[in-house]
């Protein structure tokens, strides 16, 4: 089993900035994936990006030019920071550890869901 712990989440006006952490502890064993989602009260859940143990990336168009998801397999973390937060940013995201394969098409399979960190954005 695997236990994601997220945090950073707060209350911030809009162009700040935030940088969430999430630290997986347990076995993570054929885990080769993490990535960040979100959901806004009222929307559907939405991917927001993701990183691979090959340090591939791909993030949600609407966040790419102000998003970095990046890892630190040392202290088996992976972080989003998140730069020129607006208020459509406004959601609870969740930390996902999973298995994903990119060739020849893209699957992923979310084994593990962290608890969520409230992300506020004012104008």
């Amino acid at each position: 089993q695997v236990q994601l712990v997220e945090s950073g989440g707060g209350l911030v006006q809009a162009g700040g900035s935030l940088r969430l952490s999430c630290v997986a502890s347990g076995s993570i064993v054929d885990i080769n994936g993490m990535l960040w989602y979100r959901q806004a009260p009222g929307k559907e859940r939405e991917m927001v990006a993701l990183i691979t143990s090959g340090e591939y990336t791909n993030y949600l168009t609407s966040v790419k030019a102000r998003f970095t998801i990046s890892s630190d397999n040392t202290k088996n973390t992976v972080y989003l920071q998140m730069n020129g937060l607006e208020p459509v940013d406004t959601a609870v995201y969740y930390c996902v550890a999973g298995r994903v394969r990119l060739d020849p098409v893209v699957i992923i399979i979310h084994d593990y869901w962290g608890q969520g960190t409230q992300v506020t954005v004012s104008s």
